[in-house]
């Protein structure tokens, strides 16, 4: 394999299907669709646009904390919206610095205004 691929973060992306929900599903099925699939984080899109992220943390502080019912809470209601981004022929060392410095563990991989997927800070 040839080393300057290696630590782009297309090669982290590949072979993995981006999770995807629309800004009305609610906290609870995202919750429960991020166990499933075992990430952090969902891309929330409307029509193949990125609207927002949500993860994790977002169901912890804005959600459980503030004592929100996740059978009724629509994600467009506590996601990051309009996250930072990602290309996937940046460096993976990039998109760390990038988490680092924001402050957050999720970046979303768009090319060509398509989201594609995501990295996380355990990529």
């Amino acid at each position: 394999m040839d080393a300057r691929t290696v630590d782009r973060v297309r090669s982290r992306i590949e072979g993995r299907t981006l999770l995807k929900a629309t800004p009305e599903t609610t906290v609870r099925r995202a919750a429960m669709l991020m166990a499933v699939k075992r990430v952090g984080a969902i891309a929330v899109m409307r029509d193949g646009q990125l609207l927002g992220i949500f993860t994790e943390r977002d169901a912890l502080f804005r959600v459980i904390a503030k004592g929100l019912d996740p059978e009724q809470t629509p994600l467009a209601d506590v996601m990051t919206h309009a996250p930072h981004t990602i290309r996937p022929d940046q460096t993976l060392e990039c998109a760390r610095e990038i988490m680092r410095v924001q402050g957050f563990r999720h970046l979303p991989v768009v090319e060509d205004e398509e989201t594609i997927g995501m990295v996380s800070s355990r990529s």
